[in-house]
């Protein structure tokens, strides 16, 4: 039900072109670090040896310019460096970003050569590196071969320790198929996106049909998928192609999406079974229709591989969206969402989305058990790019539109996932999907939620920037882009792009497009924190930057304008003056414009704010007013309370008097007197008992006294004893002495127990 309410918007990229200089990437890098490297990149010994080999080139003929608008990719990165393919050496170079960021001029001298030890025998246009990042693909219309990147060690991690020039095993790919079937070209290619498993490619042919290999069995397909009938192939024409290829019935693009689990109606499985993981793939027809299959070289249970479609797409239109459809791209986010590229330089942003048993299909379905409910595309909004720039036209001529179209390719961003770059002849565009994050929130939210959908309804369409022009006018050659990368590491997002004059155009990428890094630990907010009430308020509101920067959008932007490839000739005077005449207008419509207006908005906000200001300081007058009042009303009741408390203190003063007083003259004993009385009578007993014990105990000393008189007499003889009787008196006098010793101390705590 929610997907019924996606609204098909048609944008133009002259609308949505915007901020090309002012908002750039932002990324962390070191101080100068990346203008740096952009800067001496241009001139590197690499670049400069390409560049001569394509000025001393002979002109390409007619079927070597078809061949030539084949949409061309020969540049590819990894981490920081960067590998460009020369076709004459048949060769890689690999030269590092990081070095040229270093400035040492020696640097621009120092790269590695990758030699194929088995060159292939076809021209490469395309080359597209391993998710394993081991093995990279030459890709050519007669063939496709496989280079193994060699391995890395020594200080700096250069390839075998930072030889000169290596040895590259190659592996050819289906070349025995390639050179009996002379008749079949290869349409598109691609890795199986699995990192798990070993290297498999997957190859699209002009026969409609889909193979995959191994690098294992180069020669023989492991799975075979035929997108077409036996009886459509046999109708043929003189030249070789079938009647389906003239009616744009055939495949000319496919692309992988995120693994998902595949539908139980699709693997044939009931009750609980486990479910199955595979990579759903889109294959795009040359008419505009899309099919999906499901691969997975793990599993082949059920229907797994058997092909669904074609998916039927929302809103519907009359011309299909289009009958030149040359390209396809799956962004890696749940639910997949689908761009559709045209010769004519139209983008179709689509939805993939669980289909809806509407009337046609449950009419099928009633008839033809074995129909699956398969998914539908939801065309989200429509996108055309300009190929070329559209100039004003001269007076008292009608405007002309362009008739302009060429292949364009696909590119995804390796930083961010909701972002994609496009190359084609004329030049190139980046497009930024904003709207991504609010369709998960509208998918996610229940069917009564309208407030997400309005989001969804109100969000900022895609953002079309317009980086390079390679074709301004109509009546030039256009410089086709040879290689296209991003750099996505430390050096900051950054585009780099090869003309087929070789010429190297870096340039930093917009920044609104992607995701704020995550934070720290360090600066993790603590949720015990208390936030104040003006910052949530504040917060809570738009700002007015964003305000600012919505006034300051631009709707067009003058691109890079580079040279045609023929350098002898030059545009006539009145071309170029319609050139001036676009960007002067260009300038003064989306830059002073838009300047003025911000300009205007923030002198009203200036004198807004100082009104607020002044009646701010007003009240922080009458606020600290408030405070000293406050303040000496606090003193008055700090005095008033403190003679209350001695007033209070007396009073409870008086009252325990009063109480003992009552108490004492009570009749009746209490309990606590009463105990105070059974203690002291037991005292007394005690006394007692020890005052005849001490009569007794001085009666024995006095005793003792007259005995030891007696025997210190002189006129009695001397007793004399033995050492026995010597030993007894001794034990016994030492335990009587003990004894009262022991009497002593209970004298002496009966004493003082008394007295307190």
């Amino acid at each position: 039900g929610g997907a019924r309410a996606i609204v098909f918007n048609r944008l133009s990229a002259r609308n949505f072109s915007l901020q090309v200089g002012a908002t750039m990437a932002a990324a962390a890098v070191a101080p100068g670090l990346g203008e740096h490297w952009r800067k001496e990149l241009p001139n590197h010994a690499v670049i400069c040896r390409l560049k001569e080999q394509a000025a001393k080139a002979e002109p390409p003929s007619g079927d070597q310019r078809a061949r030539l608008a084949l949409p061309r990719d020969l540049m590819f990165g990894l981490g920081g460096e960067l590998f460009l393919w020369d076709g004459e050496r048949s060769a890689f170079y690999a030269l590092s970003l990081r070095s040229l960021g270093g400035g040492e001029h020696d640097n621009l001298g120092r790269y590695q050569t990758l030699l194929c030890i088995n060159p292939p025998f076809f021209e490469v246009y395309q080359t597209l590196l391993s998710p394993t990042q081991q093995y990279v693909a030459l890709i050519g219309t007669k063939g496709l071969a496989i280079l193994e990147l060699p391995k890395r060690w020594g200080k700096n991690s250069e390839f075998e320790g930072g030889r000169a020039v290596i040895n590259c095993s190659t592996i050819p790919i289906a070349e025995r198929f390639f050179t009996s079937s002379t008749s079949l070209t290869l349409k598109h290619a691609a890795w199986y996106p699995s990192e798990m498993l070993e290297p498999h490619i997957v190859l699209l042919t002009s026969d409609n049909t889909i193979r995959i290999y191994s690098l294992n069995s180069p020669q023989t397909a492991v799975k075979v998928i035929t997108l077409s009938n036996a009886d459509e192939e046999t109708l043929r024409l003189n030249k070789g192609r079938t009647y389906t290829a003239l009616i744009g019935e055939t495949a000319v693009a496919f692309d992988f999406g995120p693994l998902a689990a595949v539908p139980k109606n699709i693997t044939g499985q009931r009750g609980k079974a486990e479910e199955v993981l595979a990579y759903p793939l889109y294959i795009l027809y040359e008419n505009g229709e899309t099919f999906l299959t499901y691969l997975s070289l793990l599993h082949s249970t059920g229907s797994l591989g058997k092909l669904l479609g074609p998916l039927p797409m929302h809103p519907a239109a009359e011309d299909n969206y289009g009958y030149d459809a040359c390209a396809v791209l799956c962004l890696p986010c749940i639910p997949n969402i689908l761009v559709i590229a045209t010769d004519s330089g139209m983008l179709y942003h689509c939805v993939v989305l669980e289909g809806e048993e509407d009337d046609e299909q449950m009419s099928v379905k009633s008839w033809d058990s074995k129909v699956d409910l398969i998914p539908s595309l939801y065309v989200f909004e429509c996108v055309e790019l300009e190929l070329m720039l559209k100039l004003a036209p001269r007076k008292g001529e009608e405007p002309l539109e362009p008739d302009f179209s060429c292949p364009i390719k696909l590119h995804r961003d390796p930083k961010c996932p909701s972002r994609y770059h496009c190359t084609h002849d004329a030049g190139v565009h980046s497009v930024g999907l904003t709207w991504i994050h609010k369709l998960h929130k509208f998918l996610d939210s229940d069917e009564e939620d309208k407030d997400s959908l309005q989001e969804l309804g109100a969000e900022q369409k895609c953002f079309v920037e317009h980086i390079l022009c390679t074709m301004p006018l109509s009546c030039r050659q256009p410089a086709s882009i040879q290689g296209f990368w991003i750099v996505s590491d430390i050096l900051g997002p950054t585009m780099v792009c090869l003309t087929s004059t070789y010429e190297c155009i870096t340039k930093p990428l917009l920044s609104a497009v992607h995701p704020a890094s995550p934070p720290l630990l360090c600066t993790t907010e603590d949720s015990q924190v208390i936030a104040s009430p003006l910052r949530i308020l504040a917060e809570s509101q738009d700002p007015f930057e964003r305000h600012i920067r919505k006034i300051l959008s631009r709707s067009s932007a003058n691109p890079l304008l580079l040279k045609a490839a023929d350098k002898e000739s030059s545009p006539p005077p009145e071309e170029c003056l319609q050139l001036l005449s676009r960007a002067t207008q260009v300038f003064r419509e989306e830059y002073i414009l838009k300047q003025d207006l911000a300009l205007e908005e923030i002198h009203r906000r200036v004198k807004l704010l100082r009104e607020q200001k002044k009646k701010q300081l007003e009240d922080l007058g009458y606020c600290r007013e408030e405070r000293k009042s406050l303040r000496e009303m606090a003193e008055r009741l700090a005095e008033k309370y403190e003679e209350a408390k001695e007033k209070q203190e007396d009073i409870v003063n008086r009252m325990k008097k009063v109480l003992r007083s009552i108490h004492s003259q009570l009749p009746v004993l209490s309990d606590s007197e009463k105990d105070m009385k059974k203690e002291l009578q037991t005292i007394q007993e005690q006394l007692r008992h020890l005052g005849n014990a001490i009569k007794q105990v001085k009666m024995k000393k006095d005793y003792q006294q007259r005995k030891m008189e007696k025997g210190t007499s002189p006129q009695k003889p001397s007793i004399s004893l033995s050492a026995y009787q010597r030993k007894c008196i001794q034990a016994v006098l030492k335990e009587e002495g003990e004894h009262i010793r022991e009497m002593v101390k209970q004298i002496n705590d009966i004493r003082n127990h008394v007295n307190f």
